[in-house]
């Protein structure tokens, strides 16, 4: 069994098919899907999807580019609806200075609100950085050195300091699809050392398609594609590389109900 441990079914790209996505996820061998929720606003159909499908679980968080839209003072709205069964990690939050749709200050604001909820109710921190490594590891070495948490770095383009870092502060990292694409020779030199124990894989669907689907609208099944790439770039087998980011994610997904 795969584990697509990022993608965002709630997203209008889905709303025609969502019913044959998520079959063909599972005829893919894909067992668990994590939805991820980027807004407050539209936390309800995040929620709702993840209700509606048994092998579906989801997030509750705020995006950065939403940061300015959706400041938080307190963690109490995302450990308030953390506490549904369905609700499996905080995030996504982070840092994103590529974009900057949100000032930068209120990012970093959102972010340690985020890592307060993650801190209370026992779930894993998803992180978002782009361009932004010296703030992201700064902002989790502080948190991490006042109080640990768990969590995971998604969607990893970021450099070996970052990595280093995530890992030192014993945190995972999840592959997305563009670790397959041809121009990531710099980020396949820095998963190579990443230790097989501490990797995820992901989607982040409907974007970020890997090879050789790239180009076309992305969705949970095609983890398959990442998960054989990151396979061969660590040097071991497909059922390996599957048994061992499977097994990472329960380890770090608590409360997640592996399917029967």
């Amino acid at each position: 069994m795969l584990v697509d441990s990022h993608c965002h079914l709630d997203f209008p790209e889905f709303a025609p098919e969502l019913d044959a996505v998520v079959s063909r996820a599972r005829d893919a061998g894909v067992g668990v899907c994590v939805s991820i929720g980027t807004r407050m606003d539209g936390f309800a159909r995040v929620r709702e999807i993840a209700d509606r499908f048994a092998n579906v679980w989801c997030s509750v968080g705020i995006h950065p580019h939403e940061a300015e839209k959706e400041l938080l003072d307190t963690p109490e709205a995302l450990v308030e609806a953390a506490r549904h069964p369905k609700v499996v990690g905080i995030g996504e939050t982070g840092l994103d200075y590529y974009y900057e749709h949100s000032p930068r200050p209120q990012q970093i604001a959102n972010f340690r609100v985020h890592i307060e909820a993650a801190r209370q109710t026992g779930l894993p921190l998803i992180v978002h950085t782009r361009d932004a490594d010296d703030d992201t590891i700064k902002v989790l070495r502080e948190e991490m050195a006042a109080q640990p948490f768990t969590g995971l770095i998604h969607c990893f383009t970021g450099t070996k300091r970052l990595a280093e870092a995530a890992l030192e502060l014993g945190l995972y990292i999840s592959v997305s699809g563009i670790a397959t694409f041809k121009k990531s020779d710099a980020l396949r030199a820095v998963l190579k050392d990443v230790p097989l124990d501490r990797l995820l894989v992901e989607t982040d669907a409907p974007y970020l398609a890997p090879m050789p689907h790239r180009g076309k609208r992305n969705e949970p099944a095609f983890v398959r594609h990442t998960a054989a790439a990151l396979a061969g770039l660590k040097g071991v087998g497909p059922q390996e590389l599957e048994d061992a980011t499977t097994a990472n994610f329960f380890r770090l997904f608590t409360k997640v109900v592996p399917p029967s």
